[in-house]
């Protein structure tokens, strides 16, 4: 049986690695183990990262919709349960534009939503 020499694919797979941990401090960039282990927190943070980003959009959401509904004499709640009622289907990013975007048209949703 001829002999297997592996060491092309394993160096593949390490320049694959620290082609993406360029540009980090240190050994994190070209010592294989570390970069590795750099990387794999660095793409979990990121993973995490992206879940935090849907969770601070809908905040500001609802912010930006609290301040429109208080200029109608609304709570953001009574809002919501309004519009809820009345079967406005609008999410909260749309709301939020019309609120900062378009205060008129808002003004009249806010006066369906107290309907």
């Amino acid at each position: 049986m001829s002999r297997v020499k592996r060491g092309i694919v394993t160096k593949k797979r390490h320049k694959r690695l620290l082609k993406e941990t360029k540009g980090y401090w240190g050994q994190r960039k070209n010592v294989f183990k570390r970069a590795s282990e750099t990387l794999i927190r660095a793409m979990a943070f990121a993973y995490k990262g992206r879940k935090l980003k849907k969770r601070d959009m809908r905040a500001l959401f609802i912010s930006r919709i609290k301040a429109g509904a208080e200029q109608s004499g609304l709570s953001y709640s009574q809002l919501m349960a309004g519009l809820k009622r009345e079967q406005v289907m609008l999410n909260r990013k749309m709301l939020s534009q019309l609120a900062i975007y378009e205060p008129a048209i808002f003004a009249q949703i806010a006066h369906i939503a107290q309907g």
